[in-house]
Formats: C-alpha cells, sequence, structure tokens
C-alpha cells in the first residue's frame, strides 16, 4: 500500500504542524513526518486519528501499489510552467472529503467562458458563508425543479442576485434559496 498522507495534506495546505495540532489527541509534526515517510509503521488507529484531521475519509490515506494515479508534475506559474522538483499525485476533489465537492455542473453547450464538455465542481455553501462567494461563479436552485447559474453579484436580505454567463443576459433575482453552490474547480477535455 502506498501512503498519501503527505499529498492529501499538501493539497490541502496544511503543514506537519498543523496537522499534528489537529489531531485527536494532538501529536507532534516529527511523528506526523515519520508516519508520512513509512518511517513509522500507519497503523489503523494513526489512520483514524489522521483522516478525521484531514476530513477524509481513512482509506482515502492509502491505495494499492498497482493502481495508478494521475500525478502533478509543474506548477504554472505568471512566467510560464515550472516543473516540481518531484511529482505529487494528483488528488480528486471527492476524495478530498469535507473540502471536496457536492455536486457537479455538466456544460453541453458553449456558454461564455465555458465549453461543451466542461465539469464544473461545486461545493454547497451554508447560508453564513454565501458572502465570499461574491463575484464567484454559483449555481442557485429555483423554484420548479429549476437552476441559475452565474456569477453571484449581489446578496440582499432573502434575494440572490446572479448574472447569467455570456453577453446579453439580464440579471436573475432567486428569493430565499435553500442552498447555493460555488464553483470550486473546471475541469475541461482538450
Amino acid at each position: 500500500m502506498i501512503n498519501r498522507i503527505r499529498d492529501i495534506r499538501k493539497t490541502k495546505g496544511i503543514t506537519l504542524a498543523e496537522l499534528a495540532a489537529a489531531c485527536n489527541p494532538p501529536t507532534t509534526a516529527q511523528t506526523i513526518g515519520r508516519l508520512e515517510t513509512g518511517m513509522r509503521n500507519l497503523s489503523l488507529k494513526w489512520m483514524e486519528r489522521i483522516a478525521e484531521a484531514l476530513e477524509v475519509d481513512p482509506e482515502t490515506l492509502v491505495r494499492s501499489e498497482t493502481a495508478e494515479q494521475p500525478m502533478v508534475v509543474a506548477s504554472l506559474r505568471a512566467h510560464g510552467p515550472e516543473a516540481l522538483n518531484k511529482p505529487r499525485e494528483a488528488i480528486m476533489p471527492l476524495e478530498l472529503g469535507g473540502n471536496g465537492v457536492d455536486m457537479v455542473l455538466a456544460v453541453d453547450d458553449s456558454v461564455g467562458e465555458f465549453r461543451p464538455g466542461d465539469m464544473l465542481w461545486l461545493k454547497r455553501l451554508d447560508p453564513d458563508d454565501v458572502a465570499h462567494a461574491i463575484n464567484r461563479d454559483v449555481l442557485v436552485p429555483r423554484p420548479g425543479g429549476r437552476f441559475a447559474f452565474g456569477r453571484l453579484i449581489d446578496r440582499q436580505g432573502s434575494l440572490v442576485g446572479i448574472l447569467p454567463p455570456g453577453s446579453g443576459h439580464k440579471q436573475q433575482v432567486v428569493d430565499n434559496p435553500p442552498w447555493i453552490a460555488v464553483a470550486e474547480m473546471l475541469v475541461r477535455r482538450f
């Protein structure tokens, strides 16, 4: 089995010390480092503690040695792509548990910047967290089993203003939606 703790921790942007402190009971960064590198045995109890701290399922922390996984080999910077010192395993959003996505919006027709075949991965927000989604793409349920999709441009009380992608579309206003899902990732085939 291959240990994926380091890849998941880095994908979530958590340091060794932060992960160690998030464990219940807390441990040391050195212990987490040893578990990541295999210098210390990753027991079921450790898997459960670390998975809880990373907000993922325990089985996400390991994978079979025979299973091929996509690798992150470069990082796109302002001046262009830059090779990583060491490739790391790409972790799919659904595997990231607490920070993962809840739903996916499939794009069938070209609309604004979106192309047919695009998959927009969305995360449902708590009503109190909607303020930080202003100027981001969101999916909002409407009465009758319909949806509104576009840039969240305004929220006043129970009213939510959505500007659909593309030109010439008018703002849509949804009153008291039961949830709002914000776009977390765009997957596009080339």
